[in-house]
C-alpha cells in the first residue's frame, strides 16, 4: 500500500507502479560470446546505480552486435534494482545503454513524470526493500514490482516537485564534483611540494628519490621525542575516558565521533593522555588502512587504543603537521606498506620499524609554508563537504515533506533558485 490517503490530498491517487508505465526486466547477452562484449554500449548493472542520477557510462560495454541481443531503453527511463540491493536507482542518459536481469526498468507513460518516479521511489526505498522475498538473496521480482503501489499527485505537480528536488540534487552533484577536483589537485600539490619544494632548488638523487639539495634525508627516529603504544583495554559505551581509535581518524586529523570510553587510573590516564599536535599512526589493520595518519588538534581529554602509535616530533625541528601531510601522500602511504610485516588479513608496521623509516625534511619555515599551502586546500574540501552534507540533509526533508504533501510545492518561494 502506499501512504495513508486521508493524509494526502484529494488531487493525489494511488497507483500500481504496472499503470506508471511499461516495466521491463533486463537481460544480460552471453558471456561466453566475446564477440558481445567490449564496445561503446552500457549493460547496467545495479553497481552502476546509486551514482547520482544517470547513469553517465557502466562498468560492462557491449558492441553493437551484443546490444541488439537486448532491449534498448530510451532517455529518462527509471531504473530499480530488484535482485541483491533492493532499490538501487539510476535513470537512463541516452539510448545506448541496456539493463541486466537485476534490474527494472520503468519507461513511463504520459501521465506520469519519469522525474517523480524516480524520487518517489527514493522515498520508498525501504518499503521497496520489506516488498522484496526474503531468500538468501533478495528479491522483488516482476510481478510483485508492477503491484507496489504508490501515491502520486496530478501531472502538473509531479513535474514541480521533480523540478525542485533536481534543483537540489544537481547542487549536491556539484559539491560532489568540486571535492574530487579538490582532492585530485591536493594529490598533485602534496607530490610537487614533497618532491620539488618551494624555493626552486636543484635537486639531489637520495634513496627515496629526488629532493631539494638542501633537505635533509634521514631516518624518522632522529626527530621523534617518543613512539608509543596505546591501551590494551576494550572499549566500552560508557566510561570517564573517550577513547580514540582508528575510526576516528578521518582524512587525516581526529574526529570526536563514535567514540568508546574507558575507566582508568589517574596515572594511566596521564600516561595515555593524547595532547594537541600528537600524531596517531595506524599500525595494525588491512594492508589497505595500515599507516593511516591523523594529527589532534581538538580539546577534550582523550586517550588511544592499543592499535595506535602515538608520535610526539622535536616540532623544533620537524613540524607536526608537515610529517602528518607527508604521511598522508600517496607516495608515502605506498612506501609505509613496504615495510608492513603481513599476515593473512591484517598488516603490521612496529615503532621499531616506524623510526627507522626516512622522511626528507626541509627547514623549519619551508616546513611552515609548505603546511600553510595544504591547510587552504583542506579548507576548501572542508567548506565543499559541509555544504554538500547541507544539501543533502535539505533533499532529505524536502523529498519526505513533498512525497507526503507535508509541504505543497506551490507553498514555496522558488523566485530565488
Amino acid at each position: 500500500m502506499g501512504f495513508d490517503a486521508i493524509n494526502l490530498p484529494e488531487s493525489w491517487h494511488m497507483v500500481r507502479i504496472g499503470d506508471v508505465g511499461d516495466v521491463i526486466t533486463g537481460r544480460t547477452p552471453r558471456t561466453k560470446r566475446p564477440e558481445f562484449y567490449g564496445g561503446d554500449y552500457n549493460l547496467i548493472s545495479p553497481a552502476d546505480l546509486d551514482n547520482g542520477k544517470y547513469v553517465i557510462t557502466a562498468h560492462k560495454k557491449l558492441t553493437l552486435i551484443g546490444f541488439d541481443e537486448c532491449r534498448a531503453l530510451p532517455k529518462d527511463t527509471v531504473l530499480v534494482g530488484c535482485i541483491g540491493n533492493v532499490g538501487k536507482l539510476g535513470m537512463i542518459f541516452d539510448e545506448r545503454s541496456a539493463t541486466n536481469q537485476q534490474i527494472n526498468a520503468i519507461i513511463c507513460n504520459k501521465n506520469n513524470d519519469p522525474h517523480f518516479i524516480y524520487y518517489c521511489f527514493h522515498n520508498n526505498r525501504s518499503r521497496l526493500e520489506q516488498a522484496a522475498d526474503k531468500t538468501t538473496l533478495p528479491i522483488l521480482n516482476k510481478t510483485n514490482f508492477e503491484n507496489f503501489e504508490i501515491d502520486v499527485p496530478p501531472l502538473v505537480e509531479q513535474r514541480k516537485i521533480a523540478g525542485l528536488l533536481g534543483v537540489v540534487q544537481r547542487a549536491i552533484e556539484q559539491q560532489e564534483q568540486l571535492l574530487q577536483q579538490t582532492m585530485e589537485l591536493k594529490k598533485t600539490l602534496l607530490h610537487q611540494l614533497f618532491t620539488q619544494g618551494l624555493r626552486g632548488e636543484p635537486q639531489k638523487e637520495t634513496e627515496i628519490g629526488h629532493v631539494p639539495e638542501s633537505w635533509e634525508v634521514m631516518p624518522l627516529g632522529n626527530y621523534l621525542t617518543e613512539a608509543q603504544y596505546g591501551l590494551s583495554i576494550k572499549g566500552t559505551e560508557s566510561g570517564r575516558y573517550a577513547l580514540l581509535r582508528m575510526t576516528n581518524q578521518q582524512q587525516g586529523y581526529i574526529s570526536g565521533d563514535n567514540l568508546q570510553f574507558v575507566a582508568l587510573t589517574q596515572a594511566q590516564f596521564e600516561r595515555f593522555r593524547v595532547e594537541r599536535q600528537d600524531i596517531l599512526f595506524n599500525r595494525t589493520n588491512s594492508l589497505e588502512l595500515v599507516g593511516r595518519t591523523a594529527i589532534f588538534d581538538i580539546e577534550e581529554d582523550f586517550v588511544f587504543a592499543s592499535y595506535l602509535i602515538r608520535l610526539r616530533t622535536d616540532a623544533a625541528r620537524l613540524r607536526p603537521y608537515f610529517l602528518n601531510h607527508y604521511f598522508n601522500s600517496d607516495e608515502t602511504q605506498v612506501r609505509l606498506k613496504l615495510i608492513a610485516t603481513r599476515a593473512v588479513s591484517q598488516s603490521n608496521i612496529s615503532a621499531t620499524r616506524l623510526r627507522s623509516f626516512v622522511i626528507p625534511l626541509p627547514s623549519p619555515q619551508e616546513q611552515d609554508e609548505i603546511v600553510a599551502k595544504i591547510d587552504c586546500l583542506d579548507k576548501k574540501l572542508s567548506m565543499h563537504a559541509r555544504k554538500k552534507l547541507l544539501l543533502e540533509e535539505l533533499f532529505r526533508t524536502l523529498l519526505h515533506q513533498l512525497m507526503t504533501a507535508q509541504i505543497r510545492v506551490n507553498e514555496l518561494d522558488l523566485a530565488p533558485m
